[in-house]
């Protein structure tokens, strides 16, 4: 189930904790076909209790604090890129090409924020100029499959849409399809993690902890920017030549520090950075930073205790591994931009919630793996995809249940799916106000980008804290160097 349950389970949390849950229910946010409302809730409902579950260990409470996940915040975290405002000017969410196309046969999302994506789709089509309307033309002659092929041959990004049935049957979809929605390993046997304690308020479970943060777009930034929040210092390392949207790196930069190095010529520099790093979180297609030395065990072996975290678009596995992905590219090749479609036109969720779910529970898995260190040591890596938290999302629609079952009679349940765990532990629910705007869980701040509105973190337990100590500032302006 999409729930907190399932999800604290997927995180190999103790059930007897849930108890210390208290969600606050509002109807009208995050309202669609699929069931995005409660995967928002639970990730973020996840997160909180491992925060709070982390911070209590290391302060010596008797008692785990209590949580509480209000759908009003969640909504507005889910939609942060969207409702972030610098100076009252509105961000730049998509650009002109990446959109939704008619295709000969059918339709294909292009994802094209990114001058080189933008360069390489343009080229696959023949070297058209940066023009929506010849754009249109030539996908309008081409069928769905061919522009997926030929622009993912050219570095590009093109998904052809997809029923859920179709993504049932696709290779990449069987590949995920035995996967645990949070993958959890244990690298070797370093001994156990000695946290100091933590003191004063608010509680900050991460704090003196240090994040290497080499992600980009948008699960990974949201994860390390919820460990900056809980008091770790996140320090973003970028490559010189892959500048970031300046919206989007200002709506994740909460917390965080940014600095540019060249992994290769830059080298000892950032050896230095690895050698104090507690947890390097990594948001590049698997096994794209392995001539770094930046594999797991690579990272273990140089640095017993570490915690990696991975995310990807399509997972570990599988023909689509190595490619390139965003959440709006797996909404429409997992059929979700099907479902949440009208009068024959694709649709999306009312967030990114494949993204900002999937960094919630990265966040939460890092928290997680860190408690387990305390009691057990081990070097530890967890693995989450979007295309695996579709899969998760998607699994509990019953509309989409009940095509599997017409089409495919017989189709097993997908065995990476955690069941929720029984009661009596249970969460708590209170009944909340509809949700009708964001304002209330909106705030802002002066920064060096200008003044900012932004949403106000989701995450929430007794006596953490409510806001990020920093705004983010100016991308790549800082040394790379802990503090």
């Amino acid at each position: 189930m999409t729930d907190i349950r399932s999800a604290w389970s997927a995180l190999g949390g103790d059930p007897a904790l849930l108890t210390r849950t208290t969600t606050v229910v509002r109807e009208g946010a995050l309202a669609a076909r699929l069931p995005a409302r409660e995967l928002a809730r639970a990730c973020v409902g996840a997160c909180a209790l491992a925060a709070a579950e982390l911070g209590a260990r290391r302060a010596g409470l008797a008692e785990v604090p209590a949580v509480r996940v209000d759908d009003g915040a969640v909504a507005a975290a889910f939609a942060s890129e969207r409702l972030l405002r610098v100076d009252g000017r509105a961000p730049v969410s998509f650009a002109p090409l990446s959109r939704l196309w008619r295709t000969a046969d059918g339709w294909v999302r292009t994802h094209a924020n990114y001058p080189h994506h933008r360069a390489r789709l343009l080229a696959a089509l023949g070297g058209l100029p940066e023009d929506a309307a010849a754009v249109e033309a030539a996908l309008a002659e081409r069928s769905a499959a061919e522009v997926e092929e030929s622009v993912y041959a050219a570095g590009g990004l093109a998904v052809a849409l997809r029923t859920a049935e179709e993504w049932a049957r696709h290779p990449q979809a069987v590949a995920l399809a035995g996967q645990p929605l949070v993958a959890r390993e244990r690298l070797d046997d370093a001994p156990a993690r000695v946290l100091p304690p933590v003191t004063g308020a608010p509680l900050l479970p991460a704090a003196g902890l240090r994040v290497l943060d080499l992600t980009r777009v948008l699960a990974g930034p949201v994860a390390t920017r919820t460990l900056a929040l809980l008091g770790a210092d996140v320090l973003r390392v970028d490559a010189p030549w892959l500048p970031e949207l300046p919206d989007q790196h200002a709506d994740t930069g909460f917390g965080k520090r940014s600095a540019l190095l060249d992994l290769t010529a830059d080298r000892a520099a950032f050896e230095e950075l690895l050698a104090s790093a507690d947890v390097v979180v990594t948001g590049y297609r698997p096994g794209a930073l392995d001539r770094f030395g930046l594999s797991p065990r690579a990272l273990a072996a140089r640095r017993p205790g570490i915690v990696v975290a991975q995310v990807s678009a399509w997972g570990p596995d599988g023909p689509w591994a190595g490619r390139r992905g965003f959440d709006s590219l797996v909404q429409v090749a997992t059929g979700i931009a099907v479902t949440e479609g009208t009068d024959g036109q694709p649709g999306a969720l009312p967030a990114q919630a494949l993204d900002h779910g999937t960094g919630y529970l990265l966040a939460a898995a890092v928290l997680r793996a860190l408690t387990e260190q305390t009691r057990d040591g081990g070097s530890r890596c967890v693995r989450l995809a979007l295309a695996r938290t579709a899969a998760w999302l998607t699994r509990e629609h019953p509309g989409t249940a009940a095509r599997l079952t017409r089409e495919r009679p017989g189709t097993p349940a997908d065995p990476g799916t955690p069941d929720a765990p029984d009661a009596p532990y249970d969460v708590v629910t209170e009944p909340g106000e509809p949700y009708r705007s964001p304002e209330p869980w909106l705030t802002g701040s002066a920064s060096a980008l200008g003044r900012l509105r932004y949403a106000r973190p989701a995450v929430s337990f007794t006596n953490g804290p409510t806001d990020w100590t920093r705004p983010c500032g100016p991308w790549g302006a800082d040394p790379a160097r802990w503090t």
